[in-house]
């Protein structure tokens, strides 16, 4: 069974739709979400999902008091779903390989620090660019760098407005972000 904690600091979709795929699984398992968000919407999310959940602030995140809570957990994989702080040297060491990120835009373009959200989607459409999508990556110790495990696109037209694109792109990351986990942790197995 390999246990996973999702990181997010928002209103959770993305971790929602990963619990429920794995929710009868055998050999996947949802252990823990953990937010540097008292207020996430994720956190509610997952307790209504029973899936235990912590929060935590920065410096919990940097003074490896997160990294106790992971081992205690036994947690083997962390997915970044929505989660906007910088994931430290001590925990990426610790699961080198094992962290994902998924990002609403096709890296390396629209990515790095301040590069979120609507932020992402703002960006393209003020570029006029004909496509966009998803990108998921392994984490490392800079933003958006990690390497490129699986990207998606869908088309765009010109003058598409910030919010049309976000629906487009979140389509894609609710179709594709579990199942690439899943394949990732089939891989490990």
């Amino acid at each position: 069974m390999k246990r996973i904690a999702i990181f997010a600091s928002g209103k959770g979709s993305n971790a929602e739709n990963i619990i429920k795929y794995f929710k009868s699984s055998n050999k996947i398992k949802i252990q823990l979400v953990v937010s540097n968000n008292s207020k996430s919407e994720a956190l509610e999310r997952a307790k209504k999902s029973g899936v235990k959940v912590f929060v935590f602030n920065k410096i919990e995140l940097i003074n490896g008091t997160l990294l106790r809570v992971l081992k205690v957990h036994k947690i083997d994989f962390i997915v970044l779903a929505g989660f906007l702080l910088k994931i430290p040297k001590k925990i990426i060491n610790a699961y080198l390989n094992n962290i994902v990120n998924i990002h609403p835009s096709l890296l390396p373009l629209y990515g790095g620090k301040g590069m979120y959200g609507i932020y992402v989607h703002e960006e393209v459409s003020k570029s006029q660019d004909l496509e966009t999508g998803i990108t998921i990556h392994y984490v490392s110790e800079i933003y958006d760098d990690g390497a490129i495990i699986f990207q998606a696109k869908c088309p765009l037209y010109r003058n598409i407005k910030a919010k049309e694109i976000q629906k487009k792109v979140h389509k894609l990351e609710i179709k594709f972000f579990p199942r690439v986990i899943e394949n990732l942790l089939n891989v490990k197995n």
